[in-house]
């Protein structure tokens, strides 16, 4: 007779309990379950599906940027008062950035990220049908909020990866991020020209669907790695970081006066084309991002560069680039399209360079 230590519990409520799932009552799929000795094998296609989410999760910060023109005539406002809405989508994504981003070192990030993706797109629902401008701006920043899913993607990444790989995998990741700030430029002026603003967000949800989806069935679990922290704690140990760890600073400082750079060139490039002396159409303002692409697709072979050299190097060639760059967009920006252009694709080229190298090196 066996005894009672041996017999196993095989009741359906057992089962249930022994099977990993997502909220606790969503089944993960066998092979993306976390195996510790049999680790994830991190492969190109993965690689390619984290920068494809990246890529339209981003875009959710830019769609609103070509369409200010087009904001002001619908909701009859002046554009001072659009030009609020993607300040507060930035606002929204800065408090993600520091509410929302450090839960991806207490939680499992593969729910964290479907639940990211699953809020943006619900509140992208209500963004395509509001007509009322101040519910609009609460929706936009909420959006903004949510919209951190590559900064969760980007450490699972470097965690995934070899070592060897790591400044080639986060580069993929971080060209997707950057291609979905220059690609929601492109599609919201293209399909702006021809239909409503609105039609814009109705693709927003259609592509944030099938990322979710794509989630879903691609996304390998991996365990939480500060379970025994708290919440606080891990805020507390950011603004610890934040001034003893010189890296971190140096990285920090680096990232805000670039960034600056960045956004202060494309919020008000709609503006400066849409006005004298361009006076161009929504169609050909969201075309600049086209412009912008091309400096994006360096990114993968800054990856690989990066991987084989020092990082702080890459990241000082691309803060020259950047500064030669807003340079000549303050000079001649006014004046002569050339100038546009040359600014559009080193300003892009420099921040896809400097990020990598700055991720590569804070992550190694």
């Amino acid at each position: 007779m066996a005894t009672s230590g041996s017999i196993k519990d095989c009741s359906p409520k057992a089962k249930s309990a022994m099977t990993p799932t997502d909220f606790g009552f969503l089944p993960i799929p066998t092979r993306l379950r976390f195996d510790p000795d049999k680790p994830f094998h991190f492969g190109l296609v993965l690689n390619i599906a984290f920068g494809f989410a990246s890529t339209f999760t981003a875009a959710n910060l830019y769609y609103c940027q070509p369409l200010l023109i087009e904001f002001s005539k619908s909701f009859d406002v002046n554009y001072e008062q659009v030009s609020q809405i993607p300040t507060l989508v930035q606002a929204g994504y800065a408090s993600g950035l520091v509410l929302i981003t450090p839960l991806g070192d207490l939680v499992r990030r593969r729910p964290l990220i479907l639940l990211l993706v699953l809020l943006s797109t619900t509140f992208t629902v209500g963004l395509s049908v509001t007509t009322n401008l101040r519910l609009f701006e609460v929706l936009c920043f909420l959006t903004g909020l949510v919209t951190v899913t590559p900064q969760v993607l980007m450490p699972l990444a470097a965690d995934l990866a070899t070592p060897d790989r790591r400044g080639a995998a986060l580069s993929v990741v971080l060209s997707g991020l950057m291609f979905g700030v220059l690609a929601a430029r492109v599609l919201a002026g293209v399909i702006a020209n021809f239909a409503s603003w609105r039609i814009v967000y109705y693709m927003a949800i259609s592509v944030q669907a099938l990322v979710l989806v794509g989630a879903y069935f691609m996304l390998p679990d991996y365990p939480a790695k500060n379970i025994n922290l708290s919440y606080f704690q891990i805020l507390g140990s950011m603004a610890k970081y934040a001034v003893t760890e010189p890296l971190v600073v140096q990285a920090s400082l680096i990232n805000i006066a670039s960034s600056a750079c960045f956004s202060a060139f494309w919020v008000t490039l709609t503006f400066l084309l849409g006005g004298p002396p361009y006076y161009y159409s929504t169609l050909v303002i969201g075309l600049f991002g086209l412009v912008g692409m091309f400096g994006v697709l360096v990114g993968p072979f800054a990856g690989r560069l990066i991987d084989k050299l020092v990082p702080w190097y890459a990241t000082l060639m691309a803060t020259l680039i950047l500064s030669i760059s807003q340079a000549v967009q303050t000079a001649a920006g006014g004046i002569n399209v050339s100038a546009v252009i040359i600014a559009c694709f080193g300003l892009d080229a420099a921040r896809q360079m400097q990020q990598v190298s700055l991720s590569t090196d804070v992550f190694s």
